[in-house]
This record gives structure tokens, C-alpha cells and sequence, in this order.
């Protein structure tokens, strides 16, 4: 019953901030856009799929023309409760629909949310449902607005520029600024671009426990449903918000599982890059579809 209550609450507020803006607009830090299939892969209707990105865009720039720093591809089974997060390395270099050959994140530069969706999906064989695009100021705040985040951290690390002090090993509790540097860091990690992702991920799984241990607490869901809502563009109505309020607020923590999707280290043009392994991609693909569960990594 909180459950659907909350998603109820979710569907009003979300209303009322889209339909009632207030009197100057505020700097859209979340982009959520509807995904068009040409043609595509049949899932259970029960699994939704959305591609989080965290865009490169600086302040003033277009966050949906910039390049996705951050590619994790979520599915949520609104039925079991279930939900994974495939990451896909930024510098995977893949082939980009009626664009040849590039790193995975200049999809986004090329043709905004609806190219990066396409491209992904021909990667992991599944076509995300959605695209939600954040900056790292949108990161930034909603992780200070819903009072920092709790990660496992398996191994030391910092960064000369975005975390001189560094990150210890083991629990970790990180506001808004901590969250979006353990995200993007990758310089000093062993395995690079992988451990990235994987880092990612953790932060997710942080601000979804952070949400559900809250939930209960008067006023929370409240401001911070409010909180996302008025930094929020998108093209979705109102039946399609109720929805992925429901799939969000029906995960359950013991459920979630995650793999990142390995590969090697190449030399384009004198670049290196990530060559990923497109049959264990789709394998974790194959595996996850219907049902929003990969069995191993």
C-alpha cells in the first residue's frame, strides 16, 4: 500500500510541477525521453528499460549533444521487483547507426538520446524503453537532497583533481560532490574504464537504498519527488510517468543485480579505447530481457 501510494503521490506532484511551472524556468539538470523502435526486441511487458546517462555537458552546454560520460542500461521488472544495471565502458568503440565506427558516447553528441538508445540496444540486444540524461550538477544535488549516499568501496583510490583526498577502502558515506567524483574517476583505478562503470553502478545502488530507508519519513518523498520535478524535461505524459513511478518504487534492494561489460584495450587513430566483447554483451542481454535478472557476471 506505501508502495503505490507513493507512486500515486509521485504522479500528482509530477503534474503539478509540469502542467503549474513556476514563474522562471529552472535549468533542466534531467532529461527523460521516450525511445522510438523501428524494430525491436520483444521483452516481457512486465520489464521496463531505461538508459541512464550522465552527460559530459558543462554548464551552458546542451546536455543531449554532449557526450554521455556515463552509460548504464536499467531494467526494473514491475512484477518481481527486480531490477539490474548493465554498464557499457564510455570509450567502447562500436558501430553507431549512420555513423561508422566510434566511441559508444559520441552517439549522444550525434543524434541526442534517441541515437545513443539505438546504439546501445544494437550492443546489448536490448532497446531501452527510455533515456534519462543527467548532468553532473543534477547528480550533484539530488544525492544532497536526499541526504548523501552509502557505497561499498572494494579498493583505494583518489584523483589529483576531482578527489585529492582520496577514497578509502570499505563503507563509504558520500555527499552530492563525493558521488558524482566516485563516478567519474578512472585515471587511477586498475582496470580503467571498467571500474568506472562499476563505480557507477555502486552509486545507483547507494541512492536507491537512500530512497527506500527514507520513504517513510514524512515530507520525503514529497520534496524530493519536487526536488527532480522541477529540474525535469521531458516528453512523457502523464500515464507513462505513473508507470516508471511504479517500477521505480517496486525494486527491491536483495534484487538488484549488475554486471559491466568487459573487453580490451585498443589503439583507433592513435586513441586507445575499449574494445568490448559483443557476445558477452548480448549474453547479458539475452540473460536479462524478460525478467530484469543477470544470473552471473
Amino acid at each position: 500500500m506505501r508502495i503505490l501510494k507513493s507512486a500515486v503521490l509521485a504522479m500528482v506532484l509530477a503534474l503539478t510541477v509540469l502542467l503549474v511551472p513556476d514563474g522562471s524556468p529552472a535549468p533542466t539538470a534531467f532529461t527523460l525521453v521516450k525511445i522510438d523502435h523501428a524494430e525491436g526486441v520483444d521483452v516481457d511487458p512486465d520489464t521496463v528499460w531505461i538508459l541512464a546517462v550522465g552527460s559530459d555537458a558543462r554548464m551552458g552546454e546542451n546536455p543531449l549533444r554532449s557526450r554521455g560520460d556515463a552509460l548504464q542500461l536499467v531494467g526494473m521488472n514491475t512484477r518481481t521487483g527486480a531490477a539490474t544495471s548493465i554498464g557499457i565502458p564510455r570509450d567502447s568503440w562500436v558501430s553507431i547507426p549512420g555513423y561508422g565506427s566510434n566511441r559508444v558516447n559520441a552517439a549522444l553528441y550525434y543524434g541526442g538520446p534517441q541515437l545513443l538508445g539505438d546504439t546501445v540496444g544494437d550492443l546489448i540486444g536490448i532497446d531501452p524503453d527510455y533515456v534519462m540524461v543527467t548532468t553532473f550538477w543534477g547528480l550533484r544535488d539530488m544525492v544532497n537532497d536526499i541526504g548523501g549516499i552509502t557505497v561499498q568501496n572494494p579498493r583505494a583510490f583518489s584523483d589529483v583533481y576531482l578527489w585529492p583526498q582520496g577514497f578509502r577502502e570499505g563503507t563509504l558515506r558520500l555527499n552530492g560532490h563525493g558521488a558524482t567524483a566516485f563516478g567519474r574517476i578512472r585515471k587511477s583505478l586498475p582496470g580503467g574504464d571498467f571500474d568506472r562503470s562499476a563505480n557507477q553502478q555502486r552509486v545507483l545502488r547507494g541512492i536507491q537504498a537512500q530512497v527506500a530507508g527514507r520513504a517513510d519519513e514524512p515530507g520525503f518523498i514529497e520534496e524530493g519527488v519536487l526536488s527532480v520535478l522541477q529540474h525535469l524535461d521531458t516528453d512523457l505524459g502523464p500515464a507513462e510517468l505513473f508507470k516508471l513511478a511504479q517500477a521505480v518504487a517496486q525494486v527491491d534492494p536483495g534484487k538488484i543485480t549488475g554486471c559491466v561489460v568487459p573487453g580490451g584495450i585498443g589503439n583507433v587513430g592513435g586513441a586507445s579505447v575499449v574494445i568490448p566483447s559483443t557476445s558477452t554483451a548480448r549474453a547479458y542481454g539475452d540473460d536479462a530481457r524478460d525478467d530484469a535478472v543477470i544470473t552471473s557476471c
